[in-house]
């Protein structure tokens, strides 16, 4: 599923209609239920989302496309990898992306000279295409906060005990000629 689409099986969801986007900003605070969030937890692999929410500001970009910018905050709740006990995370990302209409010249990748594609690693995100008459925001703030989530929680103070990482810089292996030392020619 695209991020800019309304999916009926997205725990969180909040369409935008884009006809009704104009040039000034608009203020927009979305927060997740109790049932949004238990789908979440579902979706991110956590043991609960205790709360989601997001400050956006709405706007037309350029002619025909749609800006979406601000802030995601979540509470969440994981199993720590050392000792599988419930570990508190909060989340809070900065979120911008541009959506234009499918078809757009504005949603080609850029490219220079040759066809070489130029990405600056740190600058936006390429605008995303969207398709109807609305963009689902509440897929864009749950997308943002997922990709915030760190894959190996560890509860403060907690070392894995009893292990050595073995880097392999101290095994002296064996030639595999070392067998034919002792073989004889009878």
């Amino acid at each position: 599923m695209k991020i800019h689409e309304r999916g009926e099986d997205a725990p969180f969801s909040y369409p935008v209609k884009v006809g009704h986007i104009s040039a000034n900003p608009v203020q927009v605070h979305v927060e997740a239920n109790e049932a949004e969030r238990q789908g979440l937890a579902k979706l991110w692999r956590v043991l609960a989302v205790k709360s989601l929410k997001a400050d956006l500001k709405i706007s037309r970009w350029k002619r025909d496309g749609v800006r979406i910018k601000g802030t995601v905050e979540a509470e969440i709740e994981q199993a720590c990898v050392v000792t599988l006990e419930p570990v508190a995370s909060s989340i809070r990302e900065d979120l911008e992306q541009v959506y234009v209409p499918e078809g757009s010249k504005l949603s080609r990748l850029m490219t220079e000279g040759q066809g070489e594609m130029v990405l600056d690693p740190d600058g936006p995100d390429l605008p995303e295409s969207f398709s109807g008459d609305s963009i689902d925001a509440g897929v864009l703030v749950s997308e943002f906060a997922a990709l915030a989530i760190d894959p190996y929680p560890r509860k403060p103070g907690v070392e894995f005990s009893g292990h050595s990482e073995d880097t392999g810089a101290e095994v002296i292996r064996p030639s595999p000629f070392a067998v034919l030392k002792d073989w004889k020619k009878d």
